[in-house]
């Protein structure tokens, strides 16, 4: 499906998702026009599904993450709907994540600090609906998180 020069065009914009057609078509040594239309080709296919500015909440003074892995009570047959709509509307949730097998839902929460971190999980966390128990995971360090996939 994919070529060399759709390989080096999609390396190119991983590397700089904001470059321009013009410095892309260079750094993968085609033209404008044909890099534009490679663009659009791998964007109908599905391949580039779209551009996002990837922002970094530490820099803007949240310095905790906590990773909280959630088994629900399943007796109630919307369970994972109510829980997952409820915690869509919790501002410190930047993840949310199923699972199949012993935890269901994992959450990651930033928080500004510990205090800030105790109070979204009082007063936003523990009212979320259907919980049968949490385990939280405090990040320490971040090794890798690379979005890039090896084309």
């Amino acid at each position: 499906m994919l070529d060399d020069t759709d390989r080096r065009l999609l390396r190119n914009l991983l590397a700089d998702a904001a470059v321009a057609t013009a410095t892309l078509a260079e750094r993968a040594g085609v033209t404008t026009a044909t890099c534009w239309r490679r663009l659009e080709r791998l964007r109908a296919a599905g391949v580039i599904q779209g551009e996002e500015a990837v922002i970094d909440w530490r820099q803007l003074g949240y310095e905790v993450e906590v990773s909280l892995r959630f088994t629900l009570d399943k007796t109630h047959p919307r369970s994972f709907d109510e829980f997952i709509a409820a915690a869509r509307n919790v501002p410190e949730v930047i993840g949310i994540e199923t699972f199949l097998g012993r935890v269901d839902v994992r959450l990651n929460v930033i928080a500004r600090d510990m205090r800030h971190y105790q109070e979204v999980y009082r007063d936003r966390i523990l009212s979320l609906p259907h919980i049968a128990d949490i385990e939280a995971l405090m990040l320490v360090a971040t090794i890798k998180d690379e979005g890039a996939l090896p084309v």
